[in-house]
């Protein structure tokens, strides 16, 4: 199941009782707040949800799978990495099936 924005503007509406719109406009502000923190270098840490920070990925080689002669070189690139915190750690390995 896939939880999308609107989703979430919807159940907490319900939850709350606040119009839709005054909600999609906290849940818009609180994202685009995240999305500049990162953008300019920053870690954005939420308790008991995860860390989202900026990681630089080294240079490396790769190969095209159509001409495997040939190298492609793939330059360093910025990349957000999130690392989930203890209780959802905790919630999503309840999903690991038992052997």
């Amino acid at each position: 199941m896939t939880l999308t924005k609107r989703d979430l503007v919807m159940r907490i509406s319900e939850e709350t009782g606040l119009v839709q719109t005054q909600v999609f406009d906290v849940v818009q502000k609180t994202l685009d707040y995240i999305a500049e923190s990162l953008a300019t270098g920053g870690k954005v840490e939420l308790r008991n949800f995860g860390v989202f920070e900026v990681k630089i990925r080294k240079a490396r080689v790769g190969r095209n799978p159509n001409k495997p002669d040939t190298d492609v070189p793939i330059p360093a690139r910025a990349t957000v990495k999130f690392k989930a915190g203890k209780e959802m750690r905790a919630e999503v390995l309840k999903l690991t099936p038992k052997s």
